[in-house]
């Protein structure tokens, strides 16, 4: 089975760390993610902005020029990002904004919109939230602003999942990643998402799943051959994060 694998990280350290929280995560060399995943078939990904990242890009450029055209990016961005900076992200194969509502490490929620309507604009760039679920509710009408983004983790929590589904009725991705992150049973809940939407989940490793109580294994991917077919899982695995993230 091919993955495109939505959401890892890269942790360089000759680039800048930022204690977040008190934590600052191990380095996770692209070496080191090769190694994790090569019993896997991957052929491509997403490296994702983490928070103890900040605004620094420069070690997202450098992972996607080694790691090549199969793989994408999601930077966190300050607002007032000099014009020359994006068009070098966005030529270095950088996709998406990440907005981390629970750590921090991106720019404000306050700029989310602004931001995220000019990135869209501009580059066709979309919208990542690092968002618990039970916070959906309240931003809602925040959130109906943003012209397509996607929810990290299936959301982290149950007390939530209500208002998750309404956003998959409406086309928002969820990204099938960070189980040992949730208080729920995910297979259940993956069933009724891709119920809903079959091109909603995108599945990711999370590695090295800094901060997740239990880490990604392959235990994870299991969880998706147990409970789809052939055909839901080739749309969990690779077809609907191509399509999100091909530009």
């Amino acid at each position: 089975m091919k993955i495109f694998d939505a959401h890892f990280h890269i942790i360089n350290s000759t680039y800048p760390l930022v204690v977040n929280d008190g934590y600052i995560p191990d380095e996770f060399t692209i070496a080191d993610y090769q190694h994790k995943t090569s019993e896997f078939n991957i052929i491509g990904g997403t490296v994702v902005s983490g928070s103890f990242q900040g605004f620094d890009s420069n070690f997202l450029i450098d992972a996607l020029n080694i790691f090549g055209k199969d793989y994408v990016g999601m930077a966190n961005i300050p607002a007032e990002i000099k014009e020359a900076q994006l068009i070098r992200l966005n030529n270095a194969n950088v996709v998406a904004v990440r907005f981390n509502l629970l750590r921090g490490g991106s720019e404000t929620i306050d700029k989310m919109v602004g931001l995220s309507d000019r990135l869209y604009d501009q580059y066709g760039w979309h919208t990542e939230l690092y968002i618990n679920s039970k916070d959906l509710k309240q931003l809602q009408p925040l959130l109906s602003k943003l012209k397509k983004f996607s929810i990290d983790h299936i959301g982290l929590s149950g007390d939530g999942l209500p208002e998750l589904y309404n956003w998959v009725e409406k086309g928002i991705k969820v990204k099938a990643t960070g189980f040992g992150r949730v208080d729920f049973d995910p297979a259940p809940v993956l069933k009724k998402i891709y119920k809903i939407n079959p091109g909603a989940l995108m599945f990711g490793t999370d590695l090295p799943s800094t901060r997740a109580k239990i880490k990604f294994s392959i235990k994870d991917i299991s969880l998706i051959k147990g409970n789809f077919s052939e055909e839901e899982q080739a749309n969990i695995f690779f077809n609907n994060a191509l399509a999100w993230y091909h530009k």
